[in-house]
């Protein structure tokens, strides 16, 4: 059942907590590895096991390439400077046009993948994009960075986004967090990206701060509470969730854009990875879909849903 909750003062704007720092980057040893420790955890008890374990051995797989290359250099001091002239995001997303490392991460990616324990579909997808020219790939990529999915693609699209996740995270676990400025709502100040959620942590020094979570490259900032992650609005917020479910997860939703999107309380419940418990809180997603708002950031793990 739906039950509707009180919206209440953000602790971070009335002095309750320490100032929060701004971004936490993405570490490379601990990204997909804990998130695949955790999309196997929830496997554990949940209806959507199958899934999550499939998951949890690309986001493996993702870790495994990661952890292959050799760490990234950050941007150049002009190019950091022209982005914060501007404010713009710290990464250039055209940077895989050219960069051969992009090649480099697909192709091992897929290779990788290719022993993992998959639906039929997915094996097909897998095999259309593994074989496809680079071309094909940026193209799909392009499509992404839109934050669209073709229906008839989901799958492929989402082999490509893996591949994307690890070329951006390694990026962006080169940069200064002192470089890195807010830009705009409902933007990843490093890459640029939407966010796919967001969560009130438990972090020392940070405790009951609200962090957006970016959808592509990992990096989480802040972001005050009783404010849209979308359009930026402070008035017409409110939240649902699933009754009897601990309150580990509620819908934020917004009158002014009329979207949606979830945010997680782990300061509630420590283990909570945001993409991972994103596919496992499905439910959410499916009570949601009976109301007025739609769903806002990029979730592609979601789109076959």
């Amino acid at each position: 059942m739906r039950r509707k909750t009180a919206v209440a003062a953000d602790p971070t704007a009335i002095g309750n907590i320490s100032s929060p720092p701004f971004v936490r980057l993405p570490d490379p040893a601990l990204l997909f590895s804990a998130r695949a420790a955790r999309f196997r955890q929830l496997a554990e008890a949940s209806q959507l096991a199958s899934y999550l374990n499939f998951l949890a051995e690309l986001t493996a797989a993702q870790h495994t390439v990661l952890t292959d290359l050799p760490l990234a250099e950050a941007p150049d001091a002009e190019a950091l400077q022209r982005a914060r002239a501007f404010e713009m995001p710290l990464l250039d997303r055209n940077l895989i046009e050219k960069d051969p490392t992009t090649d480099r991460i697909f192709d091992q990616l897929f290779a990788v993948a290719d022993a993992i324990e998959k639906p039929p579909a997915a094996a097909e997808a897998l095999v259309q994009v593994a074989g496809a020219d680079p071309a094909k790939r940026l193209a799909t990529a392009r499509t992404l960075f839109t934050g669209t999915l073709p229906g008839d693609a989901i799958a492929e699209h989402i082999f490509v986004w893996a591949g994307l996740q690890v070329y951006f995270a390694r990026l962006a676990s080169a940069l200064d967090p002192a470089d890195v400025k807010p830009v705009a709502d409902g933007v990843c100040p490093v890459c640029g990206s939407p966010p796919s959620s967001s969560m009130v942590v438990g972090w020392h020094g940070s405790h009951g701060a609200r962090f957006c979570s970016c959808s592509l490259c990992g990096t989480l900032w802040h972001y005050v509470r009783i404010k849209c992650v979308l359009c930026g609005s402070t008035k017409g917020i409110g939240y649902q969730e699933i009754e009897d479910q601990g309150g580990g997860v509620k819908a934020e939703t917004c009158d002014n854009c009329h979207g949606w999107s979830k945010i997680f309380y782990q300061d509630k419940a420590p283990e909570t990875e945001p993409v991972a418990d994103d596919v496992a809180s499905l439910a959410l997603d499916l009570l949601m879909r009976e109301g007025p708002y739609r769903r806002g950031g990029f979730a592609p793990l979601m789109a076959g849903f």
